[in-house]
């Protein structure tokens, strides 16, 4: 993933002491650089990175309410939380599981939509629109019906990874994203009709009823926690006989949980109620991890589900 976001203070020394203890803190000396990232806030007390920073270093000393405290900071001192402070407040159990902030996951894609490709595919094996791609041909073999779509729609499109696959099986690609960065990217692949910078949710919502044959999401439902809102809105838009994929990572047990990875997992159990509740039918629900990390695959599961 891409470095950690700086929002300058606008106090050189304040930043300068940010740097310094930024430093520190990648030698290995995490006291020392919390100490650095107090005296920056003592300086500048909106300074959003140094309270967001200091929440990290007291995390990894163990001091879970100073984390907590810092963490709080970060996200009064920037309301669009960049760099996903509400996230660390779940992770340590200061806040419900919830939405991630939309600044963050446009500031976090949009830092790393130079180097997505290389980082994703060859450092963490990524594979997610090959599985994606495998799992829509069986359910269409399966269903009797060709695996050929006039109009499909690429949810969190990113850099187009999942357009290269699939963009020989569409008429017609449209991708989402809410990063602008992303979609700059996948724009110069050549490979959709339209390209859309909104939240998912948002850019289904816009398209007309029984509109599409196809709606996949490699990966990008691990940025929702509640999925229903979205496989609603996808059912609307398919036509009968329309499909739905998509790829999660999961855990052992119920509902949906912030993993590790700052990305939701959702539980199988949820999966099938919530595509139920969508009025779609479960072609088939499927273990598959999609990357690697710590050089242990990441649980997951790719589904399809279609339109009566």
């Amino acid at each position: 993933m891409p470095a950690a976001l700086f929002l300058s203070s606008g106090n050189l020394i304040a930043d300068r002491r940010f740097d310094f203890g930024r430093d520190l803190m990648l030698r290995g000396d995490l006291a020392a650089a919390a100490e650095l990232m107090e005296q920056a806030i003592e300086l500048e007390p909106g300074f959003a990175s140094a309270w967001f920073m200091l929440g990290d270093l007291r995390e990894q000393l163990g001091a879970w309410d100073g984390a907590i405290v810092a963490y709080t900071h970060a996200c009064q001192s920037d309301p669009d939380d960049r760099h996903g402070a509400k996230l660390r407040l779940m992770r340590l159990g200061a806040e419900e599981v919830s939405s991630m902030p939309p600044g963050y996951v446009r500031a976090l894609f949009d830092q790393y939509a130079p180097r997505f490709d290389k980082t994703l595919v060859q450092d963490l094996d990524y594979c997610g629109p090959q599985v994606l791609l495998k799992a829509v041909l069986a359910a269409r073999h399966a269903a009797r019906l060709p695996a050929r779509f006039k109009r499909a729609i690429d949810l969190g499109c990113g850099t187009g990874l999942a357009g290269r696959e699939f963009a020989s099986l569409s008429d017609e690609l449209i991708g989402i994203d809410l990063s602008p960065g992303m979609i700059e990217r996948a724009r110069a692949t050549g490979l959709y009709a339209r390209l859309d910078v909104t939240d998912m949710l948002q850019g289904l919502c816009a398209e007309s009823e029984a509109s599409a044959n196809l709606v996949i999401a490699a990966d990008a439902f691990v940025y929702v926690p509640k999925l229903e809102p979205l496989l609603r809105e996808a059912a609307r838009v398919l036509k009968p006989q329309g499909l739905l994929a998509f790829t999660v990572e999961t855990h052992p047990g119920e509902g949906v949980i912030l993993g590790r990875g700052l990305r939701y997992a959702h539980g199988e159990a949820y999966l099938r109620d919530a595509v139920a509740d969508a009025g779609l039918t479960a072609c088939a629900i499927m273990p598959a991890a999609t990357r690697i990390e710590a050089n242990e695959p990441v649980p997951g599961f790719v589904v399809t589900a279609s339109k009566a």
